[in-house]
C-alpha cells in the first residue's frame, strides 16, 4: 500500500469515511475496550436477528464470500464474529469490506483482512465457511466457541489500539443493511467497530494498516502517500497534452477520484472521468467489462484516436487501459501493466552503478495461467526477468511476489501491484539520492503494498508514460496471442479438481487429456479449465495463433467441460 504517514488531518469513524480528505480535524482511534468475553447467550441472541436462508451453504472463495446480496445477512453477521475474534487473538485491528467488485449490482459480498492489511490467512478463511454454514444459532455459537478456543485473545495487545474491526463499504444499495449486519457480528463479541463507511477496497486495507501503526484514520494520508509519489516519478518531465480518460464503473472509485482531479492537475495529468455513478454498477463498464469483452465501455465509445483511456472496477482494486487505433479497441491488460513496470524498474535499476547495488538485487514478474503466453515469453527472454506462476487468485500471487526483492503482479483482469521487501528498500534508502534510487523508492510508496490498487496502478503507467515511454512502445512491446475466456455452469463446481498453478485438471479422469487433445491439434494453442472461486460454474481460457482458433478451440474445450463435468443448461 502506499507508505502511511501519520495522519495530521483526517476524520475517524464514520466521519472520515463520508467527507473528503482533508475536511474533518485530526481524530485519534477509540480507546482500547476491556477485554471482552464470550457470551454464549448473546451469541445466540443476536444470531436470532440474521437467519440463514435454508440450504444456503456459501464458501470463502478467492475474493470472500460472494453472491445475491439478499441472501448475505447471515453470512455478513457470522463474519463480524470471525473476525471480532480474529482481532481478539490478535490483539489488533483487522477490517471487513462489503463489496462484490466487479460483479452486477444485486450482487454483494464480504472480504476480511488481517492486521498486515493483507487478506485473511488460508486457516481462517476455512473457519469463515464453516461460521458461515453452521445449520442452527446454537450451532453458531459452538463453532464460535470452538475458534475462539484454539485461538484464545492475545495476552496483550499488539497495536496500541487493540483489537478493532475496521468495517468499510462500496455504493451498493445492499451495502449499509450488510454493514449493520457485520457490525452487529464484532458487537455480539464485545469488539469496538471503526465504521469507516464509503470506500474503495485498498482504502479499507489501508486504514487496518494505518489504525495498527498509527492509531488514527483518515482518508487524506491515504491520497497524499499517492500524489506526493506520482509528483516525485513525474518531476521535470513535460505533462501530456491530452486528459487521461477513466471509466470509473459508476462505482467508489469515481467518488475518490474527483477527489484527486485537483492535485493530479497541479501535477499535469487531467482526469476526464466517465461512469461516476450516472449509472447501474459494472453495467457495460468497468475494468472486468471491459478485459473480458475486449471493447470500449459505455462513454468512451467515441474516443480520439489513440486516447489514453483506463477501466476501474466497481471497488477499485482492478485497473486496465486500453486506446483507439483506425478505429478498433486495443486492451492493455494487467500483463501490459506488469511488463511495462518490469521495464521501467529493470531501466532504473540498470541506471545505478553495479558497487551501489551489490549483490543485485532481485526482480520477479507473479502470473496465473491467465497470463497470456506472449507476456511470459518477453519476460523471460527480453527483459531476463524471473517468472513464476501461481494459482488464480490475489492472496497466492502476493504470497510469492513477497519472495522478491521487488515482486510484480498483475492478473490479466488488472488487479496486481509490486511488492518491495523491506530489506531491499533499506538498502536503497541507504544509498546516495541518485534519480534511480528516488524513483525506485517513489514506486515503492505509490504502489499498495498489502493489496491490488487501481489508483496507485493508474498512476504508476502514468508515470512510467511521463519518463519516456510512449503509449504506442507500450502496446509494441509484444503482440498478445489472441485468446477467449468463457463460462459455463455446472452442478458442482468441486467436480473440477487442478494441480500446476491450475494448468492441469487431474478430475474428472480423462478430461485433461481430452483438452490436450484438443490443444495439439490448434497452432500455438494452449487452454485450461478451473472451477470458479465463487460461484458453481468453470471457467475455460484458450489461446492460439489466430482469434478464429482460440474461439473455436475454448467453445471445444467448453463443450468437453460441459460433457465430462457435470455441465447445467445449454451445452455450449
Amino acid at each position: 500500500m502506499p507508505t502511511p504517514v501519520p495522519p495530521t488531518a483526517a476524520g475517524a469513524g464514520a466521519a472520515a469515511a463520508a467527507g473528503a480528505a482533508g475536511a474533518s480535524p485530526p481524530a485519534p482511534a477509540p480507546a482500547p475496550a476491556e477485554q471482552p468475553g464470550f457470551d454464549r447467550a448473546a451469541v445466540i441472541a443476536a444470531s436470532k436477528a440474521h437467519p440463514k436462508p435454508a440450504g444456503f451453504l456459501p464458501s470463502y472463495g478467492t475474493a470472500g464470500f460472494r453472491c445475491g446480496a439478499s441472501l448475505l445477512d447471515s453470512t455478513v453477521f457470522r463474519c463480524g464474529l470471525l473476525i471480532a475474534a480474529r482481532a481478539l487473538a490478535a490483539g489488533a485491528a483487522c477490517g471487513v469490506m462489503i463489496t462484490a467488485s466487479h460483479n452486477v449490482d444485486t450482487d454483494n459480498g464480504v472480504k476480511l483482512v488481517d492486521p498486515s492489511g493483507e487478506m485473511l490467512e488460508p486457516a481462517w478463511e476455512e473457519l469463515a465457511t464453516a461460521l458461515a454454514q453452521a445449520g442452527s444459532d446454537a450451532a453458531v455459537a459452538d463453532a464460535l466457541a470452538a475458534v475462539l478456543a484454539a485461538h484464545p485473545p492475545a495476552a496483550a495487545p499488539a497495536a496500541q489500539v487493540g483489537p478493532r474491526v475496521v468495517l468499510g463499504r462500496d455504493t451498493r444499495d445492499s451495502g449499509p443493511r450488510l454493514a449493520a449486519a457485520a457490525a452487529a457480528g464484532a458487537a455480539a463479541l464485545g469488539v469496538a467497530v471503526v465504521d469507516v463507511g464509503v470506500v474503495t477496497t485498498p482504502e479499507l486495507h489501508s486504514a487496518v494498516v494505518a489504525l495498527n501503526k498509527y492509531a488514527a484514520l483518515g482518508e487524506e494520508p491515504y491520497f497524499t502517500a499517492l500524489t506526493e509519489s506520482f509528483r516525485t516519478l513525474v518531476a521535470g518531465t513535460p505533462p501530456p497534452g491530452t486528459p487521461l480518460f477513466v471509466d470509473c464503473a459508476n462505482g467508489v472509485g469515481g467518488l475518490k477520484l474527483a477527489e484527486m482531479a485537483a492535485p493530479l492537475a497541479a501535477l499535469g495529468l487531467r482526469l476526464e472521468l466517465v461512469n461516476r455513478g450516472e449509472g447501474r454498477l459494472n453495467h457495460d463498464c468497468g475494468a472486468d467489462y471491459v478485459q473480458k469483452e475486449q471493447t470500449f465501455p459505455e462513454g468512451l465509445r467515441d474516443v480520439p484516436e489513440g486516447a489514453r483511456c483506463c477501466s476501474i472496477d466497481g471497488d477499485a482494486d482492478r485497473v486496465v487501459f486500453f486506446t483507439k487505433r483506425a478505429g478498433k479497441f486495443v486492451l492493455l491488460d494487467g500483463d501490459k501493466i506488469a511488463t511495462l513496470a518490469a521495464v521501467f524498474l529493470r531501466r532504473l535499476l540498470a541506471s545505478l552503478p553495479p558497487a551501489l547495488v551489490s549483490p543485485p538485487l532481485r526482480i520477479g514478474v507473479v502470473q496465473t495461467a491467465y497470463a497470456n503466453g506472449a507476456s511470459t515469453d518477453y519476460i523471460t527472454r527480453e527483459l531476463g526477468l524471473e517468472v513464476a506462476c501461481t494459482a488464480t487468485g490475489v492472496k497466492h500471487l502476493h504470497h510469492v511476489a513477497k519472495g522478491f526483492d521487488v515482486g510484480i503482479y498483475f492478473e490479466s483482469n488488472g488487479h496486481g501491484t509490486v511488492l518491495f521487501d523491506p530489506a531491499a528498500v533499506e538498502r536503497l534508502a541507504a544509498l546516495d539520492d541518485q534519480v534511480g534510487v528516488v524513483h525506485i523508492l517513489a514506486v515503492g510508496r505509490l504502489m499498495n503494498q498489502a493489496v491490488g490498487d487501481a489508483i496507485s496502478g493508474a498512476l504508476l503507467v502514468e508515470a512510467v508514460l511521463r519518463c519516456g515511454t510512449t503509449l504506442e512502445a507500450w502496446e509494441g512491446l509484444y503482440a498478445d496471442l489472441p485468446s477467449r475466456q468463457t463460462k459455463l455452469r455446472v452442478a458442482n463446481r468441486a467436480a473440477i479438481a487442478t494441480a500446476d498453478a491450475e494448468r492441469r485438471c487431474v478430475a474428472p479422469a480423462g478430461l485433461q487429456a481430452a483438452i490436450d487433445a484438443a490443444v495439439a491439434k490448434v497452432p500455438r494453442g494452449r487452454a485450461f479449465a478451473r472451477p470458479s472461486g465463487t460461484e458453481d460454474a468453470v471457467r475455460v481460457y484458450a489461446e492460439a495463433g489466430s482469434q478464429a482458433e482460440a474461439d473455436a478451440l475454448a467453445a471445444e474445450v467448453g463443450r468437453l467441460v460441459y460433457d465430462m463435468a457435470g455441465g447445467v443448461g445449454p451445452r455450449p
